[in-house]
């Protein structure tokens, strides 16, 4: 369990509380149970250290202040929008015999004792948290995923995994997937066929075939107007030869 140190507060404005937070502190509130709710303020350098773990929010926090003690979770934080830095977080007080909805983080284990891995499968995870409603008591930090003996195609369901004593799922409909071991994805390159290759070679001499006979066409028609021009000569030689001569 984690442990803080915090103090009361009284700030009640805006400036107050800007102040505060000019200081490197945090304001906070710890609320629930039939005491009022309590406000208090906490250093900045702590609060980021606990929001890198990743179970801060199903974590039970001990908060000590002026030598009392009070077991807690964290339930809200609020970031500021431009720094991203945490300007206010709420502590929920564990009061016993209590029970609360909390998202669980899955932990995978034994992955080299495998089959299904071992044989390039992939570990398909469908949910990295779970949410569980639990006893204030007895809140665990991690549901634990044994991958031991698993093979291809093998689902792992929420009735596979071994919770504690009156923990349950919130989701109570159905018997949902938590993680499966997947096949290998493999991805083919499609292969050139002999067909294809013929076509692709026609394809290559008809477009040669099409330049050849621009070239062809156009000497053809030089050649045939060179034709039509002797013939138009020899016709008017014709003519001349057979012009009767001037009278005059």
């Amino acid at each position: 369990m984690n442990s803080l140190e915090a103090t009361t507060r009284n700030t009640i404005t805006k400036g107050q509380l800007s102040k505060l937070r000019n200081t490197g502190n945090v304001p906070a509130i710890i609320y629930g149970g039939k005491e009022d709710n309590l406000k208090i303020s906490v250093t900045k350098k702590q609060i980021k250290s606990l929001i890198e773990k990743e179970n801060f929010a199903s974590d039970l926090i001990l908060l000590k202040i002026d030598g009392k003690e009070y077991n807690v979770l964290p339930r809200e934080i609020v970031f500021d929008t431009v720094s991203d830095e945490p300007i206010h977080i709420d502590f929920l007080k564990i009061v016993s015999g209590s029970k609360i909805n909390l998202e669980i983080p899955v932990k995978f284990i034994n992955d080299d004792k495998c089959p299904g891995l071992k044989r390039g499968g992939v570990l398909n995870i469908v949910r990295r948290k779970v949410e569980l409603r639990c006893p204030t008591e007895n809140i665990p930090k991690e549901l634990v995923v044994d991958l031991e003996n698993l093979d291809i195609g093998s689902s792992i369901k929420i009735s596979y995994i071994k919770l504690p004593e009156n923990v349950n799922p919130t989701i109570t409909d159905r018997d949902f997937v938590v993680a499966t071991v997947a096949a290998p994805t493999i991805v083919k390159e499609p292969e050139k066929t002999a067909e294809t290759d013929g076509e692709t070679a026609a394809e290559g001499g008809a477009e040669a075939g099409s330049a050849d006979g621009v070239a062809t066409e156009g000497t053809d028609d030089k050649a045939k107007d060179a034709s039509a021009g002797d013939k138009s000569k020899k016709d008017g030689d014709k003519k001349d030869e057979k012009s009767p001569p001037d009278k005059k």
